[in-house]
């Protein structure tokens, strides 16, 4: 079943309907659902769709002669052992031993018979795992450039170019120095599921259970696909992670083995933020890594999505006081709770070491996610258009209280011109006191702004007294978890 991504398959329907020359990109790491969009979108079209694999050019060539032969032409090969008339649109193929289909001579050739292909008609061409391509035959981009531009562009094509090497799509496809820059007609950057998408995957479960399962699994769809309703969220833990054999046992570590040189210096720099060093300096020092070296490979692991740098809300992004924090929620847990505790695991001792010592914490787990599930709640479209005024974005901010003499932290923030907007995020099994509240209001007063609004989220509810001093303020609002349910 397909869940998700309305949004960019109506856009790519949309594109499909001109009948002009299309070109997609599609970028995102790894699991979140790139391929799935694809073939939904292809469906009940005339496509040839292709995944590069990470071998030599002549790989490549063969496996896509296959994919146009097959999905576009299966009646129009050239028989084997001969080459096919000059002037024919058929392959040319080559001698090569075990292949089932007739392999084109060259890119050129195949290329030239793709224009053809789409002289007058509708096809779409996907390569999936683009940079594999790229890697194996270099000069394929400036390839596809000279047809763009010669024959494409007047042609019904529709090209879609995939890639789960952000840095590589962004620079090599999308970049001003790529031979294709300026020829796509639209980009999507794959994101993972936010927790009001992640629900339609979790059907049967509490709200509160969608939200830890959200929580561990990072939104990324694939995840999310193996979670058994059948299970309790408890089994599903313990199935993905804490069994030697389960999904998640060991995906982060894989994942940064396909993505970096020298991973083991990576998984240390995410350890450290998962232990809860935060700045620069600290995570140098976890590690004993140089500053230098350690703020470049942040920056690497913040480049494929899993570190993300954070400045107060109303800061500049140059602000001192910058802090890392993990971006992938389920690194968060995997590198928190399962790293530490491989042998552990291994040893099969992972059940009892999730009921005995990760469960009392996944509250304390849980507090993050809740305010990047409240920031989601206010960008839903029903809710934004409530608020009570515009803004763009919101975030978290800290800085010092000058009466106090002491750091304070706001979890969410958002400001317009005069106005500013607070809201503090609770996922705790207490309902929420006064005492929460009025903190909040006395945060806000180190702000300036003339017009100032306050929500308070929680996940238990609210004690009668909260409701009783502030239910009926209209600046202040206090929203229990069960409230955010839109369904």
């Amino acid at each position: 079943m397909f869940v998700g991504r309305s949004r960019e398959l109506q856009k790519l329907e949309e594109a499909y309907r001109k009948e002009s020359f299309e070109f997609a990109v599609f970028y995102g790491r790894r699991r979140i659902g790139k391929t799935t969009l694809i073939h939904e979108f292809l469906k009940d079209k005339s496509a040839v769709y292709y995944m590069a694999v990470e071998g030599t050019a002549q790989d490549n060539l063969a496996g896509l002669s296959k994919a146009v032969m097959a999905q576009i032409a299966p009646h129009t090969e050239a028989p084997a052992g001969r080459l096919a008339d000059e002037n024919s649109s058929g392959p040319v193929p080559l001698p090569v031993p075990g292949a089932e289909a007739p392999v084109f001579r060259d890119f050129a050739t195949l290329l030239d018979y793709i224009d053809r292909l789409c002289d007058g008609r509708r096809i779409v061409l996907a390569i999936d795992e683009y940079p594999y391509l790229a890697a194996s035959y270099p000069a394929i981009s400036s390839m596809l450039q000279s047809h763009i531009d010669q024959c494409w562009k007047d042609s019904k094509l529709f090209l879609i170019l995939c890639g789960s090497s952000m840095s590589f799509m962004e620079n090599q496809v999308l970049g001003y120095k790529s031979p294709l820059y300026g020829r796509r007609t639209s980009q999507f950057k794959l994101r993972p599921f936010t927790f009001f998408e992640a629900k339609a995957m979790l059907p049967g479960f509490s709200g509160e259970e969608q939200a830890i399962l959200y929580g561990i699994t990072g939104g990324v769809p694939e995840y999310l696909s193996r979670i058994q309703t059948g299970l309790s969220v408890d089994d599903n833990i313990v199935r993905l992670f804490f069994d030697e054999s389960g999904r998640l046992f060991e995906e982060p570590s894989n994942l940064l083995k396909q993505e970096l040189r020298d991973p083991a210096t990576y998984q240390s720099i995410i350890s450290a933020i998962a232990g809860g060093a935060s700045r620069l300096n600290e995570i140098a020092t976890r590690t004993g890594l140089e500053t230098s070296g350690c703020s470049s490979q942040l920056n690497s692991l913040i480049s494929i999505g899993i570190v993300r740098k954070e400045t107060p809300f109303t800061e500049s992004a140059a602000s001192r006081r910058t802090l890392y924090r993990l971006a992938d929620n389920m690194f968060l847990f995997w590198y928190r709770f399962v790293r530490p505790n491989l042998s552990l695991i291994a040893s099969g001792m992972g059940e009892a070491l999730y009921y005995m010592a990760v469960k009392p914490q996944l509250n304390d787990f849980m507090g993050s996610i809740f305010e990047e599930i409240c920031r989601q709640y206010l960008f839903l479209p029903k809710i934004h258009a409530a608020l009570p005024f515009f803004f763009g974005d919101a975030g978290r901010w800290w800085g010092p209280n000058p009466i106090k003499k002491c750091q304070e932290e706001i979890d969410l923030m958002a400001v317009q011109d005069h106005s500013a907007w607070f809201g503090e995020c609770k996922w705790r099994s207490e309902r929420v006191g006064t005492d929460i509240v009025e903190t909040l209001l006395e945060r806000g007063e180190l702000f300036s702004y003339p017009d100032k609004w306050y929500t308070v989220f929680s996940r238990s509810g609210f004690q009668d007294a909260v409701q009783e001093r502030y239910g009926n303020n209209p600046r202040i609002r206090l929203i229990s978890f069960n409230e955010m349910d839109l369904e």
